[in-house]
């Protein structure tokens, strides 16, 4: 299973700005994709994530302005971002959890830079 995120870049406070992760491989339907994101300092935070069903949960800190949402067919999540803000800044990832009879595994993208800054 292969992650490739896209989208990431340098937004003013109070734009947007939309994530995408395309997800490669078989892999079973019982899972879920999700973005977390690291800033420097900082440990790594999810943002959000969705089950294949549509059901999506959000950090408190990015309620109102994120929307995640997903593809099944594409196998392909998306984070739209709006009303960011400087502390918004820094790499995200986007993750693939998928759940087996035995367990949990997780998959991880590459990451992609978001750098709020006027």
């Amino acid at each position: 299973v292969q992650l490739q995120a896209s989208g990431g870049g340098l937004v003013q406070p109070g734009g947007s700005l939309r994530l995408s992760c395309a997800a490669s491989g078989t892999f079973f339907a019982n899972n879920v994709m999700g973005w977390y994101r690291q800033a420097p300092g900082k440990q790594r935070e999810l943002v959000a994530s969705i089950t294949t069903g549509g059901s999506a949960n959000y950090a408190d800190s990015v309620k109102g302005r994120f929307t995640i949402s997903r593809d099944n067919a594409k196998n392909t999540v998306y984070l739209q971002m709006n009303s960011l803000k400087p502390e918004d800044t820094a790499v995200y990832y986007c993750n693939l959890r998928i759940y087996r009879s035995y367990g949990a595994s997780d998959y991880w993208g590459q990451g992609t830079l978001v750098t709020v800054s006027s």
